[in-house]
């Protein structure tokens, strides 16, 4: 897993209208790239319902929210719809970026093993420099961890 203080490995990954974006595309600003699941299951809603509402705040602190999960392009455009996210939400199909952030592996629930994301969150500064690493996540109450910090 990427540690704190390390440079942030760029990508080039599309969002749900087939746009592709960089992390380099960012510098000057915070970027709050949040790991997810899946879209639309409870966890992973709540979680992007909670960065929905927390927008103007992050916008005002001139930082990006960036979502990411292996989902489709198509099923990001659903979710982001059905929800009103106005933050981009980036498909990661092949999994290299997962990889990168050392966010995909084996996980477990109800005694079952699998493989997985782990819902993580990094906060990378303006420089492109991770600035803090919040992993595993809960989703009650982590917004507004990551917005304190910002």
């Amino acid at each position: 897993m990427m540690q704190e203080g390390e440079k942030a490995p760029d990508f080039s990954l599309k969002d749900s209208s087939g746009k592709v974006h960089k992390l380099s595309d960012y510098l000057g600003k915070k970027v709050i790239l949040y790991f997810y699941p899946k879209d639309d299951t409870p966890g992973c809603t709540q979680e992007a319902c909670d960065f929905r509402d927390s927008i103007p705040l992050v916008t005002k602190k001139k930082a990006v929210v960036l979502g990411v999960s292996a989902d489709s392009e198509k099923s990001h455009e659903k979710f982001a719809k059905k929800f009103g996210l106005p933050f981009t939400l980036l498909s990661d199909p092949d999994k290299k970026l997962l990889q990168a952030y050392g966010v995909w592996g084996g996980e477990e629930y109800v005694c079952r093993k699998y493989m997985g994301i782990t819902r993580s969150t990094f906060v990378i500064d303006e420089k492109g420099r991770v600035l803090k690493v919040f992993s595993p996540v809960k989703v009650p109450g982590h917004v507004q961890e990551v917005l304190a910090l910002l």
